[in-house]
């Protein structure tokens, strides 16, 4: 892994534009920044993520999006392969009135089915030796067991991504291809059984930074008439799949039944994946 670019509080704008938009705006950003490490030698500089989400079996988290709540919170885990080998990072994004905030601490796969049972790493389960990734694995478990928080969703897309030279105070990506699926393991698997696209062919762009908004991204958003949207992906998941996917999840647990998400046999009805939904509030 290289290192750490994780923005630990920022503002980001988010915009949803078409490929044939997205090819200009690569022109004007590359005057500016270059791909970050992960993209760099990838086709199209873009990389997988997934994402396993996890909220309360009451979609907590799925609704404090969609009511719009300022100070809101996301659980996920983000993990780039399904080798036994490649490491997982629990993740908190919280939103502050327009800030983002993030907290990270990533572990050896191994420790991964421990920490959802609310136990603690190891120290030799943990990537690094920083007391900040520590605190946010022990915050992670005490907010998702507050919430009786379980895995939900499979988020997947591509990332294209430039960063500054000098520092990070400066991030633009653009991620395509956004596919959601129920998902409830932690399996933390890359492929993927019956999703839908929420964005459909849309690309999110997205602003991100640090300080004041720099004057160059304010001539990028003139330049391209950008008008800035909502791109919520486990909320727009949520949506497109339809939030009684998930209820029949919790129920069907409750009566001792615990069907295999994505898989053929989950009895899950799930609509096409170009379906497409006005978008809810962005996070």
């Amino acid at each position: 892994m290289g290192p750490d670019r994780l923005q630990m509080q920022r503002l980001e704008y988010k915009y949803l534009i078409a490929e044939s938009q997205a090819v200009r705006v690569r022109e004007f950003v590359r005057s500016h920044l270059e791909p970050d490490e992960y993209g760099a030698n990838q086709p199209n500089g873009a990389y997988a993520i997934h994402s396993l989400y996890l909220d309360s079996d009451d979609l907590k988290t799925y609704w404090d999006t969609i009511n719009a709540n300022r100070n809101r919170f996301k659980l996920r885990l983000r993990y780039y392969h399904d080798d036994p080998d490649s490491p997982v990072f629990f993740e908190i994004k919280r939103r502050l009135a327009d800030a983002i905030l993030k907290q990270r601490g990533g572990v050896r796969r191994v420790a991964v089915p421990g920490l959802l049972a609310g136990q603690l790493p190891e120290p030799e389960h943990l990537l690094s030796t920083q007391p900040k990734q520590f605190v946010a694995l022990q915050r992670f478990s005490q907010i998702m067991l507050s919430l009786q928080a379980g895995p939900k969703a499979h988020v997947t897309y591509f990332r294209e991504a430039w960063i500054s030279t000098q520092d990070n105070s400066v991030r633009v990506t653009m991620d395509r291809n956004v596919r959601v699926a129920p998902e409830f393991t932690s399996r933390l698997l890359t492929r993927m059984g019956p999703s839908v696209r929420p964005f459909g062919e849309q690309v999110i762009l997205e602003l991100k930074f640090t300080g004041r908004f720099p004057n160059w991204f304010r001539h990028l958003v003139e330049a391209f008439n950008l008008r800035r949207g909502a791109a919520a992906k486990y909320a727009e998941g949520v949506v497109t799949l339809g939030e009684d996917v998930f209820y029949r999840d919790a129920r069907q647990r409750l009566n001792g039944l615990h069907p295999v998400a994505g898989s053929d046999e989950s009895g899950m009805d799930i609509p096409p994946a170009n379906r497409l939904n006005k978008p809810v509030w962005q996070g």
